[in-house]
């Protein structure tokens, strides 16, 4: 069927696509680069469109960029995994983490602490001398001004206080402002974030990635695919955190925290599908939870 769906202002987009409900179709024209799922899906495996960001971000045309993956996992045998946004190398052997943040809880510093050294775990192997590591960057983009400054970026770094010198760990974080939506470079590439319609981003490499995910008959099967696994993998990730938490204490309360993190995952993941206007339908079939379920943790007060 050919199904017209509208974006930002008044142009179709077309999409010829059979199977697919009209519903799914105007929702993924609503999708934009900061909402973490469509960021995901758009940069797996983007070598060129990480390079464009790398670049922005610390001004350097010549960052060039070999790896890109998405979602890639670090295990803790001991405690709390972390699942990247968005892993990257350069031809430096530099690494960068890429995490998009919508809630500002999300973006605090010690998850950025943890990020970092969830990177570290990965890189050394068993007596390889600590010298190897990598320099790696923690970098979040932001949709709020989180520190309130006005700053389109802001740098953390480690320093030796008594010295005023940098620590030199090779660890860096980086908060991207995205309130920031200037006429720069950066200004011009947050507006692309925050844009649904591709023929109104300012960057090519960004509007023609978007396009395909939006119209192109491949790219919206990828998206639809994306929408029915987005809330099971949610559930999961809740269940999961739930056993480790519980097993890690070993103890009735750590159980009961740990169902409480499930259940309070599942509650951001209904909300998160109703804020997308997803359809109820899809979301009983993502979550498994039956329709008076789903309306319950809808009307449940908000933590």
């Amino acid at each position: 069927m050919i199904v017209e769906a509208y974006g930002e202002g008044s142009e179709p987009v077309r999409i010829i696509k059979k199977d697919i409900p009209a519903e799914y179709c105007a929702l993924i024209q609503k999708f934009r680069l900061i909402d973490d799922a469509f960021f995901n899906v758009c940069f797996d495996n983007y070598i060129e469109g990480m390079q464009l960001l790398l670049q922005i971000f610390f001004g350097r045309d010549d960052l060039i960029v070999k790896h890109v993956v998405t979602q890639q996992s670090a295990d803790n045998l001991y405690g709390r995994g972390v699942r990247f946004d968005v892993l990257a190398e350069d031809s430096e052997g530099k690494l960068y983490d890429c995490e998009i943040q919508r809630a500002n809880e999300g973006a605090i510093p010690r998850r950025a602490r943890y990020n970092s050294s969830m990177m570290d775990s990965r890189e050394l192997a068993k007596g390889e001398d600590f010298s190897s590591l990598p320099e790696t960057w923690v970098i979040f983009i932001t949709e709020n001004d989180i520190y309130g400054a006005g700053f389109p970026l802001y740098h953390v770094e480690r320093i030796v206080e008594e010295l005023q010198r940098p620590f030199d760990d090779g660890a860096h974080i980086l908060y991207v402002n995205g309130a920031n939506r200037d006429d720069t470079p950066l200004g011009k590439l947050m507006q692309d974030f925050f844009c649904e319609n591709p023929k109104k981003m300012n960057y090519k490499e960004l509007a023609e990635r978007v396009d395909y995910f939006k119209a192109e008959t491949e790219g919206v099967n990828t998206m639809c695919e994306l929408m029915e696994k987005f809330g099971e993998r949610k559930l999961e990730e809740g269940r999961m955190e739930g056993r480790l938490e519980g097993r890690a204490e070993g103890r009735a309360e750590g159980r009961a925290e740990g169902r409480a993190e499930g259940q309070r995952r599942m509650l951001d993941m209904v909300r998160s599908l109703f804020a997308l206007n997803v359809p109820l339908e899809v979301i009983e079939k993502a979550s498994g939870l039956t329709r008076a379920e789903i309306l319950a943790l809808q009307d449940a007060p908000a933590e």
